[in-house]
């Protein structure tokens, strides 16, 4: 996602951050990235000695509760990155049709095609680019409830 941005032929460039939901989801991808390397050093000290680095009777739920709420916050982030893409794909595509419409009803001699198909094809890559990132947090989000499934089934057993 950080990576993803176009720009065409005099015009300003087109980032992530332009667009509010990609944003959001940039940030709870941030989100579950610090939670996690919040995890790893408690996480291999109880690998390594069976014991765990703070022992108080609560952190076992607050570990479960924790990876509760950065999967739910997870998901939100999936659900706004795969609605955003695809809306705006349908957006983008009427756009250019109603353009190519109203060129062609104006002056049927104007020859844009090439213009709004580059812009078209620029502005789908842009789109799938944040699809591929989303699908990335859609398993950081699989991963993340798996685990807090597996760490009750521990905590109970």
């Amino acid at each position: 996602m950080a990576l993803n941005s176009y720009k065409l032929a005099g015009q300003k460039k087109i980032t992530w951050k332009d667009l509010k939901t990609y944003r959001y989801v940039f940030a709870t991808a941030v989100i579950g990235v610090v939670y996690t390397l919040i995890q790893i050093p408690f996480a291999l000290y109880y690998a390594r000695t069976e014991k765990r680095l703070i022992r108080h009777s609560c952190l076992p739920e607050f570990d479960f509760y924790g990876d509760k709420l950065v999967s739910y916050i997870l998901a939100t982030g999936v659900g706004a990155g795969f609605a955003a893409s695809m809306e705006l794909r349908e957006t983008v595509d009427d756009f250019v049709a109603l353009i190519a419409i109203i060129l062609a009803a104006v002056n049927e001699n104007i020859n844009l095609a090439f213009n709004l198909d580059k812009f078209l094809s620029e502005t789908h890559k842009f789109l799938h680019r944040g699809i591929i990132a989303t699908i990335l947090l859609t398993i950081g989000f699989a991963f993340m409830a798996i685990t807090s499934i597996l760490q009750l089934v521990g905590y109970y057993s």
